[in-house]
């Protein structure tokens, strides 16, 4: 079997600005070009060029969501991604990036989200100037509009034209190069080619591509739209094998210590008499390792980072809200649930009498996938066995959808 090298290269592409200017409700990073995000398009192409670490720089509070669009356009890369939580200016979400790289990587290629129809080739040429020699290198268009120096509405002066280039990302760079001229900053640049300017390196250009372009407005957006039809959302070629991906497999533990009021839910299922557990959900820990071990074998993160204590709309949601969540998620990175077995320890309830129950109410909030439940106690050993609360631990099998 094959494995995969560890790359030299990383592209940071930077997902954490607002959009103010576009009028969305949602980070610009998140808003729809078609049926997939202005993230998911950009990352296509970023996984279409030559093989990369690539870290997304996502808004804070959208981290989960962020790493499900990457992992839907990684395809056979999806080992190759993370996401990293971005700050309250451009400078400092790539900084943010730059902390999340591997040691191996050679050349740092940063880029805009916002950028999210740039061809491969693009990417190509960066990388190739970098390694030619350059100590950082951009894609930049000719300046076809006359230009004007105006002050106080009026024109001072003519520009020429000649001497300007539109620069566009992905900006590429020597590392140890990026990495120094962020330390020694000491002011907010417009891009990174600016930064590593001010620190004293000379940074080459390479052609640049229309379709590079920011959207930066609705007008933007609309421009992109018919574009995206005549330039498709595509994956990556690369494989590992010329066979399908393999199914996968996750493990998932979750615990919950009785307390607070109310009735207790476990398993998807009411059970009225029994003591409470508390939790920022209902605390039904079956159902939450159940997620915890489907995220896993997906390479979705955990259930903290898509149900955590910052997603207020899961405060006392049950089994059936954070499964068929959880079944959306899979479907988005191109997984489905193959089957999943959870195990209980805790003195009560007792489960003998409602098991088949709950493995009905389990297996219709995942789709009709097969689930199995067993319990058991602890012998009086550990916090279940005291009666302090329940465990539950869960292994889920994912194939590809």
């Amino acid at each position: 079997m094959s494995i995969t090298p560890v790359p030299r290269v990383a592209v940071i592409v930077v997902a954490a600005g607002s959009g103010t200017r576009l009028g969305a409700a949602v980070p610009k990073a998140f808003v729809g070009i078609d049926e997939h995000t202005m993230l998911r398009h950009a990352l296509a192409r970023v996984f279409a060029a030559p093989a990369a670490q690539v870290v997304v720089v996502a808004p804070a509070g959208r981290e989960g969501d962020a790493l499900t669009e990457a992992i839907a356009a990684a395809g056979d890369r999806r080992d190759l991604v993370s996401v990293a939580t971005g700050g309250a200016t451009r400078q400092a979400s790539v900084a943010a990036g730059l902390e999340a790289l591997w040691g191996d990587v050679e050349i740092v290629l940063v880029h805009d989200a916002a950028r999210a129809l740039a061809p491969p080739a693009l990417f190509e040429r960066v990388i190739a100037a970098i390694e030619t020699g350059s100590a950082g290198a951009i894609p930049v268009l000719p300046v076809i509009d006359t230009i004007k120096r105006v002050e106080n509405e009026r024109i001072v002066a003519a520009v020429d034209r000649s001497e300007l280039s539109a620069a566009q990302t992905p900006q590429g760079f020597r590392r140890g190069i990026l990495d120094a001229a962020y330390r020694t900053a000491t002011q907010e640049h417009t891009d990174d080619a600016a930064l590593v300017a001010a620190a004293g390196h000379s940074v080459a250009v390479v052609e640049g591509d229309p379709l590079a372009f920011k959207i930066t407005t609705p007008a933007d957006l609309e421009r992109a739209r018919p574009l995206v039809a005549r330039h498709p959302l595509g994956r990556s070629d690369a494989r590992l094998e010329n066979s399908p991906p393999p199914p996968r497999v996750g493990i998932g533990t979750d615990v919950h210590g009785f307390g607070g009021e109310g009735a207790l839910w476990l398993a998807g299922l009411e059970w009225p008499g029994e003591q409470v557990l508390s939790g920022h959900s209902d605390g039904d820990a079956v159902a939450h390792a159940i997620v915890d071990a489907l995220l896993s074998a997906a390479g979705l993160g955990d259930i903290g980072t898509h149900f955590g204590t910052d997603h207020p709309e899961y405060a006392g949601a049950h089994a059936g809200v954070f499964l068929s969540r959880t079944v959306a998620l899979l479907g988005e990175a191109g997984y489905r649930v193959g089957n999943v077995a959870v195990q209980v320890q805790a003195n009560r309830p007792r489960f003998a009498a409602r098991r088949v129950e709950a493995e009905a109410v389990l297996s219709a909030a995942l789709d009709g996938a097969p689930v199995s439940v067993s319990a058991t106690t602890t012998d009086g050993l550990g916090f279940p066995g005291r009666g302090e609360g329940v465990a539950a631990f869960a292994m889920a099998l994912v194939v590809p959808a």
